[in-house]
């Protein structure tokens, strides 16, 4: 369960208006984003919004990987995308493989302005930290 959770908003893209409003053009990409690093697709799941005549819709989408997976939406009537990627390091440290991955999808879309967080999982806080979570988040064991 340890790894790297992603978590990006990207504003006013300037990439290809078919990246942001294609589900082929995203599948496309995110298969691409998720092999060059190395990461293990095993599944996906793409969708089209349909859009008002003349309007280009989103395009949302799913990758299932072996380390865990990525999410990508798209709105093209605002230039913006949001994604998470979320890599496991069950055998081998992954952050910087997501990370790589994380840089190469970005890189795709030319956004003007990226807001990024990164979450380290699966790191149990201190025992006493343990104490300072309100109940109804507090795992047992």
């Amino acid at each position: 369960m340890n790894g790297l959770h992603i978590v990006a908003e990207l504003y006013d893209c300037r990439c290809e208006a078919r990246l942001l409003s294609s589900v082929e053009a995203l599948r496309g990409l995110c298969l691409a984003v998720c092999a060059a690093p190395g990461l293990t697709p095993l599944g996906e799941l793409f969708h089209q919004f349909a859009g008002e005549p003349g309007k280009d819709a989103g395009a949302t989408g799913v990758v299932i990987l072996a380390e865990s997976h990525l999410a990508v939406h798209t709105w093209p009537e605002m230039r913006a995308v949001t994604f998470d990627l979320y890599v496991c390091n069950f055998t081998q440290d992954n952050r910087e493989t997501a990370r790589a991955a994380c840089d190469r999808l970005v890189s795709a879309f030319l956004p003007a302005r990226v807001v990024r967080r990164e979450i380290e999982r699966g790191t149990p806080p201190p025992s006493s930290a343990r104490d300072e979570i309100p109940p109804t988040l507090q795992v047992s064991g």
